[in-house]
């Protein structure tokens, strides 16, 4: 970036460009410098000869080096598209990622599976979907979103995360009931869906180095990753109505084990599901109380 700021808009994103940033990201950088929405990209095409002032120029080039230096571009603007909604995240909480729409489609294609289907013996009347590890309460408020009529509870360990997660619920009118605690032991009564993206990274792998501006402890979960999505299977069963999925997200290369894992708890019809770009990025299974684990 040069010293002396840029004269129009144009040069103001031709020099983030030049200094490495990719084209969408120094866009949503001058659109939150100019206090403009982040969806008002066509307008920086017809003012693209607008002169940008000495302090606009001043915070854009901020921005534009904290994001060279791997902060996210969430984090910097205060908002992420996802599933149709706009939330405002923060340090607080993990950038939520669009592979993790993949969870949510899934968590929504199993409601209307449950719904389509006689209640089995001892099932709750209402479809119920709790979302575990909850962050910025984007897979709860996706759910709820899609599904009105659907009971969505959301539960994270962090009392942070559940302020970014109620304060999106408000602003989006969506009815999502957040609990404290750590996976299920907050949470009672059974439910058609368990959805959770839970910290999924070994300890010591390579790519925290890059993650170093997220919350350390919704990202690492053992030597090998698993440990919370082995904690989660513990407790699933005792809340799972007959019938009920099971749906984690993982690593691009855990699914296999994920699904051993799975099958080790007695779950049936164990499954994963590919992400946009085509990678085994979730895994589930069918909860039936006959089923002996480890069988």
């Amino acid at each position: 970036m040069t010293t002396h700021p840029p004269a129009t808009l144009a040069q103001a994103l031709a020099n983030a460009q030049t200094g490495g940033l990719a084209r969408l990201d120094a866009q949503m950088l001058l659109l939150h410098a100019l206090d403009r929405p982040p969806h008002d990209r066509a307008w920086l095409l017809t003012h693209d000869t607008d002169p940008l002032d000495g302090a606009t120029a001043r915070r854009f080039t901020t921005l534009v080096q904290r994001r060279q230096a791997g902060e996210p571009l969430a984090y910097l603007t205060g908002v992420k598209e996802f599933h149709g909604l706009s939330l405002q995240v923060d340090r607080r909480v993990l950038d939520p990622r669009p592979d993790t729409e993949t969870l949510v489609q899934w968590a929504i294609d199993a409601l209307d599976l449950q719904a389509s289907a006689p209640a089995p013996a001892g099932a709750q009347p209402h479809r119920r979907v709790i979302d575990l590890g909850t962050g910025s309460g984007a897979i709860a408020l996706a759910v709820k979103h899609a599904r009105r009529e659907a009971e969505v509870m959301a539960v994270d360990v962090s009392a942070d995360a559940l302020a970014v997660a109620s304060a999106n619920a408000k602003r989006l009118g969506l009815a999502v009931h957040f609990l404290q605690g750590s996976w299920l032991q907050s949470a009672s009564g059974r439910f058609d869906v368990i959805a959770s993206n839970p910290p999924y990274v070994a300890a010591g792998d390579p790519h925290l180095a890059a993650l170093t501006h997220e919350p350390l402890q919704a990202l690492v979960s053992g030597p090998d990753g698993l440990d919370d999505i082995r904690r989660i299977l513990q407790q699933a069963p005792d809340h799972l109505n007959p019938g009920g999925w099971l749906l984690l997200e993982h690593g691009w290369d855990q699914a296999a084990s994920v699904r051993k894992l799975l099958g080790r708890a007695g779950f049936e019809k164990v499954q994963s599901r590919l992400d946009l770009a085509g990678i085994e990025r979730c895994s589930g299974g069918q909860w039936s109380p006959g089923t002996t684990a480890g069988a």
